[in-house]
């Protein structure tokens, strides 16, 4: 009884967050509106999921169908990260399953929206950077800052094209970020209602592959040689590559600090202090990459026994 009333509030808030979605609150309603639905299908069976899903989808039908299409676009990935726990899959299984749907979701609505709606992204993130520039532009005039930033067309055309170029790296953070904040917080609910969610490996044990090392010299390489030339696909992967391999070495280099402060025995508020710098200093990430390199863990431990 308490399971079947707990489910019910789930729904409502799946309803809430789906009709917040045309709000100004959509950007945070949107990180969690696949949070519902991740619950209601690790919780119940597809029977009773659907019965919980049908009488949302026809309320949020009656209001408008862009709320229906909204639903329908965030239930594939919600359904994916709700299969794995069923399964009982390991945590990074289904972070990887969840930022893969999402991710393909996004790419399939940017192929149809180009192909039969005659979506021109390149106008639509024109009309992006005039927008959100303008008042910039116009606090530069008004406070005497117009020599110190200058508008120009070809500086917006610049920008434009910087922002259209770094449209994969928006995806893949914004797919990441949504799964993350997913299954940080479907875990502890479900525990809650009695079902085992496996949790990430604990900080100190982060450690990527030691071939982001051969892809960040490969991408350092690329850099230097694109530097000059009008190759824009060699930029474009620049662009895009660099900084996701050097988040990798931030959380690489955060890991680090978790591992120093439990073999140390160090008060557990140095590794989110030591975040602060790994993160606002981006030459700190030689911790990340000379972690990778070297068995710095190993001999640091080696040498404590």
């Amino acid at each position: 009884m308490k399971q079947r009333f707990t489910t019910i509030i789930w729904s409502v808030i799946y309803l809430l967050l789906l009709l917040s979605m045309l709000t100004p609150f959509s950007i945070i309603s949107a990180f969690l509106v696949i949070l519902p639905v991740v619950i209601l299908f690790t919780a119940l069976d597809v029977r009773s999921f659907i019965l919980h899903m049908l009488p949302v989808w026809l309320i949020v039908g009656i209001m408008s169908p862009v709320y229906v299409m909204l639903a329908a676009y965030f239930l594939i990935p919600a359904l994916a990260m709700g299969y794995c726990y069923r399964k009982r899959s390991p945590a990074m299984r289904v972070l990887k399953f969840g930022i893969s749907a999402i991710l393909l979701e996004m790419l399939l609505l940017l192929m149809i929206g180009t192909a039969f709606f005659q979506l021109n992204l390149s106008e639509y993130i024109d009309e992006i950077v005039k927008i959100t520039t303008a008042p910039l532009e116009e606090m530069g005039v008004n406070s005497g800052l117009a020599g110190q930033i200058v508008w120009t067309p070809e500086n917006l055309d610049l920008l434009s094209q910087r922002t259209m170029q770094m449209i994969p790296f928006a995806l893949i953070i914004s797919s990441f970020l949504m799964t993350v904040v997913t299954h940080a917080l479907a875990r502890p609910i479900l525990n809650s209602m009695g079902f085992a969610v496996p949790a990430l490996k604990r900080a100190r044990e982060w450690r990527f592959p030691r071939s982001l090392i051969w892809y960040y010299l490969l991408i350092w390489i690329m850099s230097i040689a694109s530097h000059d030339s009008n190759n824009n696909f060699i930029e474009m992967i620049v662009i895009n590559a660099m900084p996701l391999l050097q988040i990798c070495f931030m959380i690489q280099a955060l890991g680090f600090f978790f591992y120093l402060t439990h073999l140390k025995k160090w008060h557990p508020i140095v590794p989110f202090i030591a975040a602060i710098p790994i993160v606002l200093f981006p030459p700190m990430i030689i911790l990340g990459i000379l972690d990778l390199a070297f068995p710095l863990r190993q001999s640091i431990s080696n040498k404590k026994r």
